[in-house]
């Protein structure tokens, strides 16, 4: 199988791939919702588009319990949120209790932030211009295996409405989707994605920052798995879409990551 990549490598067309049982494989067939990766930072497939609505994705996660910061600049109305206004509602949102009982994607105190909207308006709202304004800030706790949201009135800087959810996953951030690549690099199922890089670049893989990064969210299908990924959907668990940057797709998904578990499995053949 080395020997067909070699091959073939110089025909492989960029932004495509195909699964190949057993192995991460580079091929040139155009791989299904993910041709318009991001070069510049990576995007997320498997339901990326519905994620692109959250704002201010992917900022630093809250290490500890500051102080809400003065209130800075703010929208009006339905606009969309400011820089201030999220930075503000994510310190607001993450309290002690939260902090202290959450862990982030990486193992860290905190819970792990995926995104930050406008809140929908309530009823008897939508038309009113003097409506509250209000944010929904959602993260997943991998200590608990939650999806915790929490909505923050910005006039007050109250949180008004806290949620927590089990078995709900949402779309991957970028920051889980690199962490999944890194538990991928380091184990020996990731030999296959690393050979694969070195064909293509002439380089060796060590870090999730040398590929473009799409991730799909995986949950468990009976007999179609081994037992290793019987908890994915009660798990968060994650299959790869790497691509290296200005070069081919790799192939990864008969491999499943599993975030909470922090371990990798390979898929079955049905």
């Amino acid at each position: 199988m080395r020997k067909i990549v070699h091959r073939h490598l110089g025909k492989v067309v960029a932004g495509a791939a195909i699964a190949v049982a057993g192995t991460a494989v580079m091929v040139g067939v155009t791989l299904p919702g993910t041709a318009g990766a991001d070069e510049a930072g990576g995007a997320e497939a498997g339901g990326r588009s519905a994620q692109q609505a959250g704002q201010g994705q992917d900022g630093v996660r809250p290490g500890v319990v500051e102080q809400a910061p003065a209130e800075g600049s703010t929208g009006k109305g339905r606009d969309p949120l400011t820089d201030d206004e999220i930075k503000r509602v994510e310190q607001i949102a993450v309290n002690r209790q939260l902090l202290g009982s959450s862990e982030d994607v990486e193992g860290e105190r905190g819970p792990q932030r995926l995104t930050v909207d406008l809140a929908e308006p309530e009823d008897g709202e939508a038309d009113d211009p003097n409506a509250p304004r209000r944010a929904e800030v959602s993260f997943y706790d991998y200590k608990n295996d939650a999806l915790v949201t929490k909505i923050v009135d910005l006039a007050t800087g109250k949180v008004v409405q806290t949620g927590s959810e089990h078995g709900v996953q949402p779309p991957m951030s970028r920051a889980e989707n690199a962490e999944a690549a890194a538990l991928l690099i380091a184990d020996p199922l990731g030999a296959g994605l690393k050979a694969d890089y070195k064909d293509a670049t002439g380089k060796e893989l060590t870090s999730p920052d040398q590929l473009l990064l799409n991730g799909a969210v995986y949950r468990a299908a009976p007999g179609a798995q081994p037992a290793a990924l019987d908890k994915c959907g009660e798990h968060r668990c994650v299959r790869l879409f790497p691509k290296v940057k200005n070069g081919p797709w790799i192939d990864a998904r008969s491999l499943v990551i599993d975030l909470s578990a922090r371990k990798v499995a390979e898929l079955t053949r049905g």
